[in-house]
């Protein structure tokens, strides 16, 4: 069986051979299958993030491979791996240009990957579209697509940007705690339009997220990591089982092991 993700055997080691060295993934594996929306918890430390960065090439791995439907990604520049998967950041001020229109951002969004001018990215045919990506998000931003992407607030700006992540539809989208900067309310919008989006859109998608509440509602299936493992894997009836007070027993224990 060919999955969409495939992390076989990853070892990395920080601050090797120094007095900070710190062993984080040791024979570190996952799989992902086509169409799988996993939301991914652990404590500070567990690994979470480092396991994105990975996978989109931003940080190597001291040995390991990391697979793309069947294509060994692990020396692949980060850019180029950037022309297949898309990832919304925590900060919404990354994932777009605030100088530019939201059209602008969007045009650039539309041809990630190909060599353009901003004239050819503006193409006017491609407006209809841009504006039927948008009505998605239910927030009447198909009617300001003249306005700075810096004007918009930050639930708007990381809604703009889950829609430029997947306009052209990645292989795999990576969600880097993307509602974590923004209120509660703003958190919810965007959860929601997360997965109507990857849902309709039919996106393979790994979250890594702090809130539980998340992760127990939202997805397939919820992994727990912790210091470079993974502690739990839930999916279908048992994940369907299981609610925030589960996850925070196992949260609980790992504490007392460790001695927290």
């Amino acid at each position: 069986m060919i999955y969409v993700l495939s992390i076989s055997n990853i070892y990395k080691t920080f601050h090797a051979g120094t007095v900070d060295e710190k062993k984080l993934f040791e024979g570190f594996s996952l799989e992902i299958g086509d169409g799988e929306f996993v939301a991914v918890i652990g404590s500070n430390g567990s690994g979470k993030t480092t396991m994105l960065n990975i996978i989109s090439g931003d940080i190597r791995p001291d040995s390991g491979t990391v697979s793309l439907n069947g294509r060994d990604m692990s020396q692949m520049k980060n850019f180029k791996r950037a022309a297949v998967i898309g990832r919304v950041f925590q900060d919404p001020s990354v994932g777009t240009c605030p100088s530019m229109t939201i059209w602008e951002n969007m045009s650039i969004a539309d041809n990630k990957g190909q060599r353009y001018g901003l004239s050819f990215g503006l193409n006017k045919k491609r407006k209809d579209f841009y504006r039927e990506q948008l009505e998605l998000l239910g927030m009447g931003l198909e009617d300001r697509m003249n306005t700075l992407a810096g004007a918009l607030s930050g639930g708007q700006r990381q809604a703009l940007a889950m829609i430029m992540a997947t306009m052209v539809r990645p292989e795999l989208l990576l969600l880097d705690e993307h509602t974590a900067a923004l209120d509660p309310k703003s958190s919810d919008t965007v959860m929601m339009l997360t997965e109507k989006i990857v849902r309709e859109k039919k996106i393979t998608t790994l979250m890594v997220t702090h809130n539980l509440r998340y992760a127990a509602e939202y997805g397939t299936r919820t992994i727990m990591m912790h210091e470079g493992e993974t502690v739990l894997d839930v999916s279908g009836e048992e994940r369907a089982s299981k609610n925030i007070s589960d996850y925070l027993a196992v949260f609980n224990e790992i504490s007392i092991e460790c001695g927290n």
